[in-house]
């Protein structure tokens, strides 16, 4: 029987999604370049993949065009807690890679939020089963990250390095266009949606000690807010509203 079209091109893609060419949420080939790879038209390669996405491989956001569906990846924000270790918690394999360690002077603004002169500065991918899932910078005063190394950083979280009681954070989160240096990192279009979170963790005193930025794409991320009183509130559960 005669193959439609089409459905080579489903089937071909299929199977590289199942052999892990395709990773979970990676962003596939735009319509272009997969039209000129089979030479066939445009219409016939959406056809393809609105066929895998019928199947549940496949899905599509305006901005990032075409990826492998996966589950989102979620962060609760009632805990001063990192999402690798949540992540962990739901079967899925956290894993960093250092792309920057320095001591460095200190940007005006860190300077501002961390009242410090003189920063360490780390720069990271954060992958998840191997696909990068968000950039992280990470400012601390130079003298809490004095005793650290780029070893150190790569495998524990601040956190657990810093050898002070921290006592809480204030997080902002807003939307933005990915930049060509961070898309080039998360494997994403450039100007395609990203969700940026800035964390600014203090200890037991009251002193800011961790400036961080996270850098995650909105096709497979989400943050989790819990709600659990009846009662109306603009104010969720563990979180105060600044503004």
């Amino acid at each position: 029987m005669r193959t439609i079209r089409y459905q080579q091109i489903a089937d071909e893609l299929r199977g590289r999604v199942a052999v892990g060419s395709y990773a979970a949420g990676r962003v596939l080939p735009s319509e272009a370049e997969l039209s000129a790879e089979f030479d066939a038209s445009r219409v016939t390669i959406r056809r393809a993949l609105e066929t895998l996405r019928d199947e549940g491989l496949v899905d599509a956001r305006q901005g990032f065009g075409w990826f492998v569906a996966a589950a989102p990846l979620r962060q609760t924000l009632g805990q001063l807690v990192t999402i690798e270790g949540q992540m962990a918690e739901s079967g899925v394999e956290p894993q960093r890679k250092i792309i920057e360690f320095a001591f460095v002077p200190a940007p005006s603004r860190v300077r501002a939020a961390l009242r410090s002169d003189n920063v360490l500065r780390v720069k990271r991918i954060n992958l998840a089963d191997g696909e990068p899932f968000a950039v992280v910078t990470v400012w601390c005063p130079a003298e809490l990250g004095q005793h650290l190394s780029r070893r150190d950083v790569e495998r524990s979280p601040f956190y657990e390095l810093l050898g002070i009681a921290l006592g809480g954070a204030t997080q902002t989160i807003g939307a933005d266009s990915v930049t060509p240096d961070d898309a080039a990192l998360l494997g994403v279009p450039v100007g395609s949606p990203v969700l940026c979170c800035e964390r600014l963790t203090k200890d037991t005193h009251g002193r800011p000690v961790l400036l961080s930025e996270h850098v995650f794409p909105a096709h497979r991320t989400e943050f989790v807010v819990d709600l659990p009183h009846a009662a109306a509130s603009v104010a969720p559960s563990g979180l105060r509203l600044v503004e």
